[in-house]
């Protein structure tokens, strides 16, 4: 046998070797600086849980601009991780827009289920036109269908800047979308009812998303005078309880009911105004309302815990605008200008809660809250700016001051806290106190049988959202007069979503992403180089290599 007939033998006995050996030890590397294609454990064991096949549809497909197609690729390199882990997670990019179909009744279609397309300028050959891109996913399992939104959108960020935002938030959207259709509802929340709460049209669109993932059903805390112990027996059997935006004082009774129900290891969300005032109020009587306290009874309940909200008003000059008209009819204008009693919070990502919020939270007639020395860990999520300033209350509030130039010195007051997260073993408001319900079946506690959470907000209309003309509610943190989306739906959200998480998802959020930008000033400058290299380099290496053959041939053949 010749050695040539031996080389090849040898080469095609190392390939069949090497495939044979990739068979038996399939495995991956993230070579990342960020580790964005690495998995977190909590989304490994979600999936893990997928015994039958799981089918995403992703709709990020066809003629994309260029921030999209890289969207687009880092899509398609996480789901095809989420599928090494677990093979029945099956994925395709469908063109969702097929020839000949009408982009405008498919944009409508989409935005009819819940997925607002987004329309960008494509050019092409110095052309340039209008065209729907549909940034969502939907995840299917066992007949069940979710949506997955893959685009973050940010007030004022360049497509870079929305693409990393979105890549950064991927893994969380997945992850989500699959725990969805992989586990059952199990957890319960409790909409309180009976104290002048905002009315159910004003807070759909938030609870319609949290519908998705929990139970959601009315508690009318207010028949807590009729039958005591059935009321309280009901109400723990929730998880969580949301008071948005109460405007009736509860009644010791009352009061006594959510003390205990914390002490159960209840989780709560309190959306509370301390000061009555309303926008309206100012358009109802010409420019003008007064601002006063509003009592609620809460106060000894939330001191007990380690804060205090303060009947106050908080000003901002980083404030949300406000939209005034002026003329006649047609021939109406409509000019924005800064309201300070509309604080747009941007979050300082110290917690999980508040981390890869994108666009601030917008606040309106928001208070003050003081941190009381007490053993509950407390966590401030939200504060206004270092340009803030405090009204006591009762206040005038007149519309004539939005064109009044504030004056900086007036506004120094330093960052004020909004919201607030308090963690740990809570002690009964009640402790060494009557009970306002004697000779209850349900036996008082003193303390918490265990850690429990509870997040305290400034500001009921933070859950409110508007209503189109036809008094259909729009989307949560959606001005319909500024058409500006703010971040109150994803704080939210986020907010819940800690407190009922008992698997980690909400962590998930933690995780930096950075996609490296061009920098196109350093690319222009430095392009004669790059060519040189690239063109040059190779051309001055291949020149050497023919001289060098060239004299070693000439000496070979002129012995």
């Amino acid at each position: 046998m010749s050695k040539q007939k031996l080389r090849y033998i040898v080469f095609f006995a190392g390939v069949i070797a090497v495939l044979a050996v990739s068979n038996w030890f399939n495995f991956r590397v993230d070579l990342t600086a960020d580790g964005r294609y690495t998995l977190s454990d909590t989304s490994k064991n979600i999936i893990l849980k997928a015994q039958d096949q799981v089918v995403v549809d992703v709709f990020l497909s066809g003629e994309l601009p260029d921030a999209f197609n890289k969207l687009q690729i880092e899509t398609r390199q996480l789901l095809e991780e989420y599928a090494a882990e677990n093979p029945n997670i099956k994925f395709a990019f469908v063109n969702p827009v097929p020839e000949g179909a009408n982009p405008d009744q498919i944009a409508q279609d989409f935005n009819n289920r819940g997925m607002r397309p987004e329309q960008v300028q494509l050019r092409d050959n110095g052309k340039v036109s209008q065209e729907f891109i549909f940034p969502w996913a939907l995840v299917s399992y066992r007949g069940k269908t979710v949506p997955v939104s893959l685009l973050k959108k940010t007030l004022g960020a360049s497509p870079d800047e929305l693409v990393s935002r979105s890549v950064q938030n991927l893994e969380y959207a997945f992850s989500s979308g699959f725990y969805k259709v992989l586990n059952p509802k199990n957890k319960r929340i409790a909409v309180l009812k009976g104290n002048g709460e905002l009315q159910d049209k004003y807070i759909a669109d938030f609870f319609k998303t949290l519908r998705e993932r929990y139970f959601i059903a009315p508690f009318p805390l207010d028949s807590l005078s009729a039958s005591p112990d059935t009321v309280m027996t009901a109400l723990n059997k929730f998880d969580l309880v949301v008071a948005a935006k109460p405007t009736i004082a509860f009644s010791d009774a009352q009061k006594y009911a959510l003390d205990q129900f914390t002490m159960q290891g209840g989780k709560s969300l309190f959306l509370i105004d301390q000061v009555a005032m309303e926008t309206d109020s100012l358009y109802q009587r010409d420019g003008m309302a007064l601002a006063t306290g509003r009592r609620l009874n809460l106060d000894d309940l939330f001191f007990k815990y380690g804060i205090r909200i303060n009947p106050v008003l908080v000003e901002d000059l980083y404030a949300a605008p406000l939209v005034l008209a002026s003329g006649k009819a047609s021939n109406s204008q409509y000019t924005q200008l800064p309201w300070f009693y509309y604080p747009l919070v941007t979050s300082k990502e110290n917690h999980p809660i508040n981390t890869n919020i994108d666009n601030p939270v917008a606040f309106e007639y928001t208070n003050q809250i003081d941190l009381l020395d007490t053993e509950i860990q407390k966590t401030v999520l939200l504060q206004s700016s270092v340009l803030s300033k405090i009204d006591g209350v009762p206040a005038p509030v007149s519309l004539e001051t939005i064109t009044t130039e504030p004056r900086p010195e007036n506004y120094a007051a330093g960052p004020q806290n909004l919201a607030v997260l308090l963690e740990g073993a809570f002690t009964s408001a009640f402790k060494n106190r009557i009970l306002p319900i004697e000779k209850s079946v349900i036996p008082f506690r003193e303390s918490a049988k265990q850690k429990t959470a509870m997040i305290v907000i400034a500001d009921g209309d933070l859950i409110k959202n508007d209503l189109d003309q036809n008094e259909r509610p729009l989307e949560l943190g959606f001005d319909k007069f500024t058409f500006k989306e703010y971040g109150n739906k994803e704080f939210l959200l986020n907010a819940v979503n800690y407190l009922l998480d008992d698997n980690g998802l909400i962590n998930i959020r933690s995780k930096s992403i950075v996609l490296p930008a061009l920098d196109i000033q350093k690319t222009t400058n430095d392009r004669a180089t790059w060519q040189a290299l690239t063109i040059g380099l190779p051309l001055a290496i291949l020149l050497l290599f023919a001289l060098i053959y060239t004299y070693l041939r000439r000496r070979k053949y002129s012995r």
